[in-house]
């Protein structure tokens, strides 16, 4: 199992930036891939961005990519997303998540960090 906690939300205006971390402990050496999501009120949680763990392959859903950047340090087990250009629907919990090699599937999830863009 891996321990995931986020951090770095917070509320900015629309335009503005924010970088979350995602600090990951625990069983890290069986991490694949480490992905941010999100979740807004009364929609369902949404895959925001995805990078690997060994060779720092990206992967980025269409409504962020272009705004926000997912890097990783791997010898802090760390997960930064950076975030640029933010839009009042980027307003929602973001959660990071780790995808474990034996399962193929993101089985640990962080406690998420709220991200509020205002007009």
């Amino acid at each position: 199992q891996v321990q995931l906690v986020e951090s770095g939300g917070g509320l900015v205006q629309a335009g503005g930036s924010l970088r979350l971390s995602c600090a990951a402990s625990g069983r890290t050496a069986g991490t694949l891939a480490m992905g941010w999501f999100r979740q807004a009120p009364g929609k369902e949680r949404e895959f925001v961005a995805r990078i690997t763990w060994s060779n720092g392959s990206v992967y980025y859903s269409n409504s962020v990519k272009g705004r926000f950047t997912i890097s990783r340090d791997n010898a802090k087990n760390t997960v930064y997303l950076q975030m640029n250009s933010l839009k009042p629907e980027d307003t929602a919990v973001y959660y990071c998540a780790a995808k474990s090699r034996a399962r193929n599937e993101y089985d640990s999830w962080g406690q998420g960090t709220q991200v509020t863009v205002s007009s």
